[in-house]
């Protein structure tokens, strides 16, 4: 093989570790607010104004129909709800209810306490730099998917 695809091989088996390993933070926070990592993260897509579905997985790299699953979920236990979508008559836009602010609520503290603790431990000029990588890599496979 090939440095590079050696390389590709590399950033690819790390961002599944790292994915993995958010995903089992993201657990043990939204637990003990009743919610799972999914459920915070398509509700935390529609926090700052709602979304189509489709909005919704093209936000978090999620496929439509796994989004579509979770909306429908949230909506069903009272978290979030389908408004009216002026765009797109078909296209309901999804919005969180009192209920599932408040249920991103309860996360927030551990969350908070989380961050300080990784900032603290990697220094946040390394954070930062952690953080632009990731956003360059990031967009660097998205300018590939696009190319022919």
């Amino acid at each position: 093989m090939t440095e590079s695809a050696d390389l590709l091989s590399g950033l690819a088996l790390g961002a599944f570790r790292l994915n993995g390993q958010f995903l089992q933070v993201a657990e043990g926070l939204a637990r003990p607010a009743g919610m799972t990592a999914a459920w915070w993260q398509v509700l935390g897509a529609v926090l700052r104004e709602p979304l189509p579905v489709a909005g919704i997985a093209r936000v978090m790299g999620m496929s439509r129909q796994g989004v579509q699953r979770i909306a429908d979920l949230l909506v069903e236990r009272g978290l979030a709800e389908y408004r009216p979508n002026p765009a797109h008559r078909r296209a309901k836009l999804l919005q969180p209810t009192a209920e599932g602010r408040e249920s991103i609520a309860k996360i927030i503290p551990a969350h908070q306490e989380l961050a300080d603790r990784l900032v603290a431990d990697l220094g946040q000029e390394t954070a930062r730099e952690c953080l632009a990588a990731l956003r360059r890599l990031s967009t660097a496979l998205h300018h590939l998917n696009e190319d022919p």
